[in-house]
This record gives C-alpha cells, structure tokens and sequence, in this order.
C-alpha cells in the first residue's frame, strides 16, 4: 500500500482570509513550516544585513505558510513591519526600489565572478548572463512604489 500526498487546494485564495491551502502529507506540510520559518529568519537578518534581501525570503515564507499554516499566512501576511512588503507584492507587484538594486548588483557579481574566477567553457558564463539578465529585467520592469489611490 503506498501513501500519497495531494495538495487539497482547488483555487489560490484570494484573500488571506480565506482558509490556506492544506497539505494531506504530513511532512511535506512540516518541511514547508521549516522552509517558511528560515525564510522568516533570514528575511529578519536582511532588515539588518545591508547584503541580505529581505521582501524575497518573506514572499518565500507566505509561499510556504499558505500552503502549510493558515495561521503563520495570516500572522506574516497582518505583520506591521514584515507584512507590508509582502501586501505590495500581492496587491500590485511592487518591487522596492532597495531591492531592485541589490538583486541586480548580486546577479552581476556573480556573473562577473563566474566569468573571472571559475575556469570553464565561456558558454557557462554567457549563459549564466543571459538567464540572469532575463531575471533583472523583468525584476526592473515592477513598479517600485505602491500606485496613488484614485
């Protein structure tokens, strides 16, 4: 007899308020409260690590919670400093300013670093660029603020 897990969720909630989607596999429902819980730790350390992103590990841990723990989605979703970012990005793909730049500023440090440093075919370091540079660009291409309300 094998046991399967099966995601339960038949539609993406549209409102944090609705019950988050619930897992039938106990531990792919524990490796997604680790998962969300580091994230939420490593985006805490980015508030204070002027190298360390901060909105992408909390977007990574309201993944994660939303799929494993209604009540963590909620807690992170309602935060009053963790949450707002996480809030933009659902309500208008806002990407902060800060963020732009240091997601673009590391892509490029690690091309440039792959190109120098590493000895490989140049097809590996081009092709790194291509797929980062596809990355920066859409990455570039959200808004940075919140739009005025109308």
């Amino acid at each position: 007899m094998t046991t399967e897990c099966h995601d339960q969720r038949h539609e993406p909630p549209h409102d944090v308020g609705q019950e988050a989607s619930r897992l039938s596999c106990p531990g792919v429902r524990q490796a997604l409260l680790v998962l969300g819980w580091t994230c939420v730790a490593l985006g805490i350390a980015g508030i204070f690590l002027p190298v360390m992103p901060t909105t992408v590990f909390l977007l990574i841990a309201a993944w994660a919670f939303s799929r494993s723990s209604h009540r963590f989605h909620r807690w992170l979703y309602e935060h009053p400093r963790l949450g707002r970012p996480i809030r933009d990005w659902h309500a208008h793909r806002v990407i902060p300013v800060r963020a732009k730049l240091l997601a673009v500023t590391m892509m490029s440090a690690s091309v440039t670093i792959l190109a120098v440093f590493v000895n490989a075919h140049w097809a590996l370091p081009v092709g790194v660029g291509v797929l980062l540079a596809t990355i920066a660009a859409y990455i570039l291409s959200r808004p940075s603020v919140v739009p005025a309300a109308q």
